[in-house]
């Protein structure tokens, strides 16, 4: 907290920004929660358990193998948050270490007894029946023995590779008076690791595959005592990278990181908590760990595989299945009421009356984004596809439409980003078929990623050539558009068309243009303009005009974008946030960010897309794209943030945005020292975003009238961000009065929810001098708002020597109402905010 003025803060200081390790953990205890959290349905919290896990591994590779990475290297330099990478090294395993220990305690405790009660047995091996153990030994004989390979460490053999990942068993044997040998036996990843056990009853029972391998290792190991086994698993840096600058062929390259990922230094050891000294000693040795890297943990280790119990046919233990819908404005183009095609409009014609939003997993991807790539392959007025692909399924039907097109003899061009982490393989595969079916592909920047999700297509029509875009949040991959939140635009619009031109001829050219017409694009223009963007909010507010940024996104962290929030907060800039991931930003603290919230909601779908509201004094710019506020968005990859235009998109916009504060089911806010509290509904209806859209989407295809892709209000979220430009708040710019929206009337407003004010300062009044009854009373424990000294002193005199010029609106967003001098209304969330109001219009002393 600080209590200094904007001119003494120091915005450089390193406690104002947290720490980047630090904060995706923060993210994945929430990610983590949905398994904890038994109003989830059963396998629900079953599937969290899994997707917990591989997020950990992908963290560990990525993040905790580059923080290695760097102190093998001798790097000292210190972050923005001040730490050095042993620091944020030593920080994060010991963050990362009691969320684990609370993974395995929640599937012991709650999830194993839970889907005993409900007929699903996951059996120790000694639990079954004699019978059931000879079937487990003839299974394990016939289906399991002939795939293992036992690699023992003696004088005579080297220390076994152990693959990234991998489930291994070490087994100490000992033959005769002979010293104990060290094998280990990898736990073989194309047999089931849940093995059914045959019953007679209507449960289901499961025995996990290394129980069955341990419980017959004398198969595997005859004439030999086996001494002692533990199951164990290890995770590999996957931050192998080499110079691109001097790296002859691209692909080559790739493929020689992949064989290098495979050797990489090893960044952590899980291993079964009843696993004698000798063997947790002989493996620490051999892969040169620090104990700190070491996890002893309750078995089972690794629940990727329990994601299989998903596939149960249990609905009673699930969520409501989802299947996502047809596009209202798409799904019936060219067909008659029969549901034969008529050849009439195409989807073409659909985008050239108005443009289209696409959200998955609310929208069909195959009803919309391939049926757009699909249509554009196979008609004969199209002369060009481009696309640019970072992700895509391994039996991609968006690859097929290129090839298609290319078969149809339109000119084709492909991106595919080599360097797409974890993608790198398929993606190679894909390059190699776009090649062979003589496309022409481009699959890597010299020192930048393509991250961008952006497709065209070009198509002679009787007025001419037109350009018909795709500019969207998500990958094009028809997986993880059913998992994951993204947003999509298809446009005629002739500007952004042309922009996408140039971006193309970037991918297959020599350079990228830096003058664009309305996109912005990374790393040549956009971080500027989102810069002018905050800058403009904030000027606008230190005029007195209405200024508002509303933005959604997966992560806030690049330190010059934290340190603008920051100057805009200063000055008066309202910022509510919903950043699903990592945030840098500390919110509310007084003086520096008292004005900005943020929230993140975690629920089933994982949030993906990313919004930009800036209120601009009343005439509001909306943004869609594919980049963050991230470094490596803004400067290390190629990205595009679309400007939206169409009103009916906005208002689509502006109701994803409210409804994602209004949230208070999967929601949770974050304080200043990067904690987050759940929010609950308490007496109000509950609201749960994802649920809401869903069946926003399902209503959808009952009304034929509708404009958009689905309808954009709902009786439980307010409706306080602006679509079109407001005259009324435009009028600010042309004089100085400082005109704001009229919220009197007690329009609900969900964001940035504080607490209530003070009432140990004078008594709190509505508009018309009431008092409030049910405000809530002020704590010495720092419950409620609290009210702090700012820079002209304790707001609690201010308040006490104006009381006829503030009073409490009836809002959630704001906590303070201060009338000025022209007989408007300032709105305020704080104490502090709404006693520099009044010192500014009402002391003199102060003028």
């Amino acid at each position: 907290m600080t209590n200094e003025s904007p001119a003494d803060i120091d915005l450089s200081d390193p406690q104002y920004y947290l720490n980047r390790e630090l904060s995706e953990l923060a993210f994945q205890s929430r990610v983590l929660n949905e398994a904890l959290d038994d109003r989830n349905p059963l396998l629900e919290r079953v599937r969290f358990l899994a997707i917990f896990t591989k997020n950990l591994d992908e963290f560990f590779m990525k993040r905790v193998g580059g923080l290695k990475q760097q102190i093998d290297a001798g790097v000292t330099e210190r972050t923005t948050d001040g730490r050095t990478p042993r620091e944020q090294w030593e920080e994060a395993i010991d963050k990362a270490r009691p969320m684990f220990e609370q993974q395995a305690a929640c599937y012991r405790e709650e999830i194993l007894p839970a889907l005993a009660a409900e007929g699903i047995h996951i059996c120790d091996y000694d639990e079954l029946t004699a019978d059931e153990q000879s079937e487990m030994r003839d299974y394990f004989e016939m289906s399991v023995l002939p795939t293992l390979t036992p690699l023992s460490f003696d004088p005579a053999h080297p220390f076994p590779f152990i693959s990234n990942l991998s489930l291994s068993m070490a087994v100490l044997t000992r033959g005769g008076d002979d010293d104990p040998t060290f094998t280990r036996v990898k736990i073989p990843q194309n047999r089931p690791r849940l093995v059914e056990v045959d019953t007679d009853t209507d449960e289901t029972r499961y025995v996990l595959l290394e129980e069955v391998i341990r419980a017959n290792l004398d198969l595997l190991f005859p004439n030999v005592e086996v001494l002692d086994t533990a199951v164990f698993k290890l995770t590999r840096n996957a931050e192998v990278r080499r110079n691109e600058e001097v790296a002859e062929d691209l692909i080559d390259m790739i493929e020689e990181v992949l064989e290098q990922r495979r050797f990489a230094t090893v960044v952590r050891l899980e291993i079964e908590d009843d696993a004698s000294d000798s063997v947790t000693d002989l493996l620490v040795e051999q892969l040169s760990l620090d104990e700190r890297e070491v996890f002893s943990l309750p078995g089972p280790l690794d629940y990727r595989e329990f994601m299989d119990l998903t596939d149960l046919d249990r609905p009673d233990l699930k969520l409501d299945s989802w299947t996502p819908q047809p596009h209202p404005r798409l799904h019936d183009l060219g067909r008659n009421e029969a549901g034969f095609k008529t050849g009439e409009e195409t989807i073409f014609d659909e985008i050239r009356r108005k443009d289209v939003l696409l959200h998955h997993p609310y929208h069909s991807f195959g009803d919309t984004v391939q049926r757009f790539l699909d249509a554009a392959a196979n008609d004969p007025n199209v002369l060009a596809i481009k696309a640019a692909i970072y992700r895509t399924a391994s039996d991609s039907k968006v690859i097929q439409a290129l090839i298609d097109a290319a078969d149809n003899g339109k000119q084709v061009a492909a991106m595919v980003e080599l360097k797409a982490r974890f993608d790198e393989q398929n993606n190679l595969e894909w390059v190699r078929k776009l090649e062979e079916e003589g496309i022409h592909v481009a699959y890597g920047t010299i020192g930048l990623k393509t991250h961008t999700k952006t497709a065209l297509v070009v198509r002679e029509e009787e007025d001419g050539v037109r350009l018909y875009s795709h500019v969207a949040t998500g990958n094009y991959h028809s997986g993880t558009a059913k998992g994951y939140v993204d947003l999509g635009m298809l446009t005629a619009d002739r500007d952004i068309g042309q922009d996408l031109v140039k971006v193309f001829n970037f991918f297959t050219g020599p350079s990228l243009d830096e003058e664009f017409r309305k996109l912005l694009i990374a790393p040549v223009t956009m971080r500027n303009e989102f810069t002018k963007c905050i800058r403009r909010e904030a000027e606008h507010a230190r005029a007195g005009r209405p200024a508002r940024i509303v933005a959604k996104m997966n992560a806030l962290e690049d330190p010059g974008i934290v340190e603008e929030l920051y100057k805009a907060s200063m000055a008066g800039v309202d910022i509510d946030l919903l950043v699903r991931d990592i945030c840098r930003l500390r919110p509310g603290i007084d003086g520096l960010s008292e004005t900005v919230t943020v929230r993140s909601v975690v629920d089933r779908f994982l949030e993906h897309s990313r919004i930009f509201y800036f209120e601009n004094a009343g005439d509001p710019d909306y943004y869609i794209g594919s980049a963050d506020w991230m470094t490596r968005n803004l400067d290390k990859r190629v990205e595009a943030i679309a400007p939206v235009e169409d009103h009916d998109i906005r208002e689509q916009l502006r109701f994803i945005l409210e409804l994602g504060f209004a949230d208070n089911r999967k929601a949770w806010e974050m304080n200043a020292d990067g904690s987050y509290d759940q929010l609950t509904p308490g007496s109000d209806p509950e609201v749960r975003m994802q649920s809401i859209l869903m069946g926003q989407a399902l209503a959808a295809n009952t009304q034929s009238d509708l404009p958009m892709g689905m309808p954009a209000s709902h009786p439980n979220v307010p409706e306080t961000l602006l679509v079109e430009p407001n005259p009324t708040f435009m009028a600010s710019r042309e004089d100085s009065d400082q005109l704001t929206p009229d919220i009197e009337n007690g329009s609900p407003h969900p964001m940035g929810v504080s607490g209530a004010a003070d009432t140990s300062a004078p008594t709190l009044v509505d508009e018309s001098g009431q008092p409030l009854d049910d405000a809530p009373a002020q704590s010495q424990n720092g419950e409620g708002t609290e009210v702090v000294a700012s820079e002209n002193g304790d707001p609690r005199a201010t308040l006490d020597r104006f009381p006829e010029k503030w009073y409490v609106p009836k809002s959630k967003h704001y906590q303070y109402a201060v009338r000025t001098p022209d007989g408007n209304r300032d709105y305020r969330k704080t104490a502090a905010a709404a006693a520099k109001l009044l010192t500014k219009y009402y002391d003199s002393d102060a003028q």
